[in-house]
């Protein structure tokens, strides 16, 4: 990637967003998690480093990346410069207090519309999910991954910006208050539970050891066996899709 200015605030989202970014198996189960829900026109909101992106554009896709900072954006658009016109990039604020102004001419202009790990950094998370529905059209899905369960909150979350853990019921009472139809929920990760509470908890760490996830990474064929034994009951993340 070519030098890209990122200003000091995003220093330990870019340093977290590079180490998951080589997890390679992670980001391919979190993928293939989502895609059966996707179609059509596709936007990501918060593609960060284009982490998950790649996969998308890798199974043929047509995708709208975009992110709220102008320096990932730069990064977006250089990393996937070869891809178009398969790939476009905005800038999108879901917190913009005039989003139905400013992105009117993205109403309902995608068939999905997905958000992993953005909105906890959303202080207001009923504006960002309404903002959500109306950038969709009608019967177009809307996939929300978030981290889970408020007693896993520590050093990570106070770090990158959460402000909130969710539960698949709290997540889902989100989607209900903003008129979408629940077609599917689940827990993603039982086995990123114990790493994320010694890491954050006890060792108090600001960003994820490499290390930590390079060696998580190789054994996600094992967690994702972990996974369907507990019936997706459990994890560290939660997803919701809903239908607008």
């Amino acid at each position: 990637m070519k030098e890209i200015e990122f200003q000091d605030k995003d220093q330990q989202g870019l340093r977290t967003l590079e180490t998951i970014g080589k997890a390679d198996k992670f980001n391919q189960w979190m993928f293939n998690t989502i895609a059966p829900y996707c179609s059509g026109k596709i936007l990501e909101i918060g593609s960060g480093i284009g982490n998950i992106s790649q996969f998308f554009l890798e199974s043929g896709f047509e995708i709208t990346l975009s992110d709220v900072r102008d320096s990932y954006c730069e990064a977006l658009k250089h990393k996937f410069s070869k891809a178009e016109p398969q790939v476009k990039v905005l800038l999108i604020d879901l917190a913009d207090m005039a989003f139905e102004d400013t992105y009117v001419m993205y109403q309902g202009a995608f068939d999905t519309v997905f958000a992993l790990n953005v909105v906890e950094h959303i202080k207001d998370d009923h504006r960002a999910l309404k903002h959500c529905r109306f950038l969709l059209k009608e019967g177009g899905n809307l996939i929300i991954l978030v981290p889970a369960f408020q007693n896993l909150y520590n050093t990570f979350d106070a770090e990158l910006g959460h402000y909130r853990r969710y539960t698949k019921n709290s997540l889902r009472s989100l989607f209900l208050a903003n008129g979408l139809d629940i077609i599917y929920s689940q827990y993603f990760n039982l086995a990123g539970i114990p790493g994320w509470f010694l890491s954050g908890r006890i060792l108090r760490k600001k960003t994820i050891p490499a290390g930590q996830m390079g060696f998580y990474n190789t054994l996600v064929p094992f967690f994702k066996v972990i996974d369907k034994i507990v019936l997706k009951r459990c994890g560290l993340s939660v997803i919701v899709v809903g239908r607008k």
